[in-house]
């Protein structure tokens, strides 16, 4: 009798302890889940526009901080190549011993040059020393003074606070739930809407930045984040807003932004069936390997499926001491490692937009194809179309010098769907792990435009 009282006594203590561990469980993926969800994924009127919470975080110490960023920047961005020259040509122990310092300074002799590149690029903008074409308002002064403080901000608590969206399970969740959207129409992992609505709702770097370390962590395969990171790091609302403005065309904003989203949905489905995203092989990262399982087991809902694989994540996670440390490590990565790369090669595609023909010449082809369109001042129009590779903003600084609204329109829209500029996403892409080169990159580039093109300017000439 006492045996039995016993036996009874453990099994009740043994559920009531699994009960509990498993609301501890399901709190400790709530709880950071939700403030993933509100600093990432939440809309949130600011200002007059839409944006996301690390937007609001990010603007408002950009704002405080305007006059500062620039030099506090040039001063890391210097830092950075030094580090970098220093480990090449000393080799010193004590970066050996430390696996943060090693993954900051200890890089090729390709992004060791790069890093001096654009530390010479921002000095030489910050003092206006040399020539003027390198530190002009219109090249190494739009990337030092507007690029680069929007970067640091964004990153610096894009950057800390992403273990919010990615640590805890929210990612499995989504992914689970989302799988039999994803995967028929796009070819992809559930959990790669995240990316998408993070760079909708905020800016397409954080979508590329999640993308990246997704990868690296074993997530994505090749394929699938070189097809996230050129076909989802959509413009954010706020950006269209100020393209579409800055046009002088607002007051079509509703119908700009339901075009573009139909055209970058359409890019979506057929880009990645054509080289050379479909060419790229579905293999894990070589050191992470595979981690990833968004399958649903028979008999189990996705609901419920999804939220077994967030509780087994949860349980990965080492302590939030070790999570904020990584948060921390990547913002100091993407400050030394990254804004050197901005400055270096976001100054020189500039250069090539503003100081050589180089676009001008790509863009001939495309005149005889608008006016088969029957664009409007075609020949003004096909630079702008093409220009947008070096940056997103160039071809609406081109196009509003244009009479045509239609054309303006059209200039607007391709603009905000082309996605691949190399002054910010495609230095992004560069400098991680996944194996897309600038000649991809452009190509993809094309493709977009090419996709994209004949929509927006169908719904153009519907509604002038």
């Amino acid at each position: 009798m006492e045996a039995n009282k016993q036996t009874t006594y453990q099994t009740i203590n043994s559920e009531t302890k699994e009960e509990a561990f498993s609301w501890k469980s399901f709190n400790k993926f709530f709880i950071p889940s939700l403030i993933g969800i509100l600093l990432f994924l939440a809309p949130i009127p600011f200002q007059g526009k839409v944006t996301i919470g690390v937007g609001i975080l990010a603007e408002s110490v950009q704002g405080f901080f305007a006059d500062q960023i620039p030099l506090f920047m040039t001063i890391l961005v210097t830092l950075s190549a030094l580090g970098a020259l220093a480990v090449k040509m000393l080799q010193p122990v004590w970066v050996e011993r430390s696996p943060l310092l090693k993954n900051l300074f200890d890089v090729s002799i390709f992004w060791t040059g790069v890093r001096m590149i654009g530390a010479a690029f921002a000095i030489m903008t910050m003092m206006q020393l040399g020539p003027e074409f390198i530190w002009s308002d219109i090249t190494g002064g739009t990337v030092l003074y507007s690029l680069v403080p929007v970067l640091t901000t964004w990153f610096l608590f894009a950057a800390l606070l992403m273990p919010f969206l990615m640590s805890f399970g929210l990612m499995d969740f989504i992914g689970t739930l989302l799988r039999k959207v994803m995967q028929p129409v796009f070819k992809l992992p559930g959990r790669s809407a995240i990316d998408a609505t993070a760079s909708w709702m905020g800016a397409g770097p954080v979508g590329v930045l999640i993308t990246t370390q997704q990868f690296e962590q074993g997530y994505y395969t090749k394929r699938e984040a070189s097809v996230i990171a050129t076909n989802f790091s959509i413009a954010s609302i706020a950006f269209s807003l100020v393209v579409i403005t800055f046009i002088g065309l607002e007051q079509y904003f509703v119908p700009f932004y339901l075009v573009v989203t139909v055209a970058v949905f359409m890019a979506a489905i057929i880009v990645p069936r054509i080289p050379p995203l479909s060419r790229k092989k579905d293999e894990y990262d070589e050191i992470a390997g595979k981690q990833i399982e968004e399958y649903v087991p028979t008999g189990k809902s996705s609901f419920r499926s999804g939220l077994d694989k967030a509780m087994e994540q949860v349980e990965k996670v080492p302590s939030y001491k070790n999570v904020l440390y990584k948060g921390f490590a990547n913002v100091l990565d993407i400050w030394l490692g990254l804004i050197p790369v901005v400055m270096g090669l976001g100054t020189l595609a500039l250069v090539l937009a503003e100081f050589t023909p180089v676009f001008v010449w790509l863009s001939y082809p495309l005149v005889p194809v608008l006016e088969w369109m029957q664009l409007p001042e075609a020949s003004e129009a096909a630079p702008a179309l093409i220009v947008g590779f070096a940056d997103m903003f160039l071809p609406a600084v081109i196009g509003s010098g244009i009479e045509s609204e239609l054309t303006r329109f059209v200039i607007a829209g391709i603009s905000i769907t082309q996605l691949i500029y190399m002054s910010e996403i495609g230095v992004l892409i560069l400098k991680s792990k996944i194996p897309l080169s600038i000649g991809e990159m452009f190509v993809i580039f094309l493709q977009r435009t090419i996709v994209t093109l004949p929509i927006i300017v169908l719904f153009a000439h519907l509604l002038f």
